[in-house]
């Protein structure tokens, strides 16, 4: 039996997926439902909320953006603010893995907070097995 996550971090791609309606935003749905009944904590670093926010803004309006992240924070999902242990995880793992410094900021969040990490990124294979990762 697999174990339990203690906590879940959400990549970008992971909450686009979900605000965008796509196939696997429906597995997020259910892992965001099933950790909320389970009581298991799901973060995002602020980064990681900013590329979701340029994304919204840029195709669509600042008013879309904005309500995206009224979406995510009406879910719960908790925002994390990234202090210098954080920053330097996500550098030390940027210098080391092919991947943007946005999602290096995911990993490094679920590495420091030991969270299984929730993305469909291909960015991430790398990491497997430096960190849990959940794909959807």
């Amino acid at each position: 039996m697999a174990k339990k996550a203690k906590a879940y971090v959400l990549d970008a791609w992971a909450v686009m997926s979900y605000l965008e309606d796509e196939p696997s935003g429906e597995k997020v749905e259910e892992l965001i439902a099933s950790a909320h009944e389970e009581q298991i904590p799901i973060y995002m670093s602020v980064i990681n909320l900013g590329e979701v926010w340029y994304a919204f803004a840029r195709e669509i309006s600042e008013e879309e953006a904005n309500a995206s992240v009224k979406i995510l924070r009406d879910l719960r999902i908790q925002v994390e603010n990234v202090g210098w242990e954080i920053t330097q995880e996500a550098a030390r793992i940027k210098s080391q893995h092919k991947m943007s410094y946005a999602d290096a900021f995911a990993a490094a969040l679920a590495k420091v907070m030991k969270a299984d990490l929730v993305t469909g990124d291909g960015e991430f294979k790398s990491l497997d097995g430096e960190i849990k990762i959940l794909w959807v």
